[in-house]
């Protein structure tokens, strides 16, 4: 008797997600009029990663009628979109983009050379972030664009005997629309936290 499988069954396994996304972190004003990935791929990057987590959250207000009361409607009143990671590589550029700080290329930040200074916490810089997922078959990638992000995480750098450092950072994005932006930038006003964008590697 043949044995015939159930359940479900993967129908495209290209679409199998395996693997840590790379974080791109730069100017946002910069980059403020494109809606598809612009940032250097290397020197942008925040370098190995421990973990990456994108969450995209809403809230519903829901009304119910009748008795017993029954839902009937739902309307969306937020929504908010955030990209978690923890970093490998303790530069003092990441560590300066844990701490809010654009720290994007030709900042006084490198790999070992700069100051953060403690106890002078002001708003969080706005940066553009982008997270490129490149699928296990290296031929197609999901990029995650937050044109108008800031960290919001507090810095905790925890060093062991045994183990590599990391450092958890949270990424938050924040409107986009043409309101916000000191000049003519309407690439986000249709999608003002961001975009998702699936593409080709080539």
């Amino acid at each position: 008797m043949a044995i015939t499988q159930t359940g479900p069954l993967t129908r495209d396994t290209s679409t199998i997600a395996l693997g840590l996304a790379r974080i791109l972190v730069g100017n946002a004003s910069d980059n403020a009029d494109s809606d598809t990935q612009v940032l250097d791929r290397t020197n942008d990057s925040l370098g190995s990663l421990s973990s990456t987590s994108f969450s995209s959250s809403v809230e519903y207000w829901r009304h119910e009628s009748g008795f017993p009361m029954l839902e009937d409607l739902v309307v969306p009143l937020r929504e908010s979109a955030s990209l978690e990671c923890e970093i490998e590589e303790i530069s003092a550029q990441n560590l300066a983009i844990a701490r809010g700080i654009d720290a994007s290329s030709g900042s006084e930040f490198g790999s070992h050379s700069g100051e953060i200074s403690l106890g002078t916490i002001e708003q969080p810089d706005y940066v553009r972030m982008e997270a490129i997922y490149t699928y296990p078959d290296k031929e197609n990638e999901m990029v995650i664009i937050f044109p108008r992000a800031q960290v919001t995480s507090s810095m905790d750098l925890s060093l062991a005997a045994e183990d590599n450092a990391t450092v958890p950072i949270t990424f938050e994005s924040k409107i986009a629309t043409n309101d916000v932006w000191s000049g003519e930038v309407t690439a986000w006003d249709a999608k003002p936290l961001g975009n998702i964008i699936f593409q080709s590697t080539a």
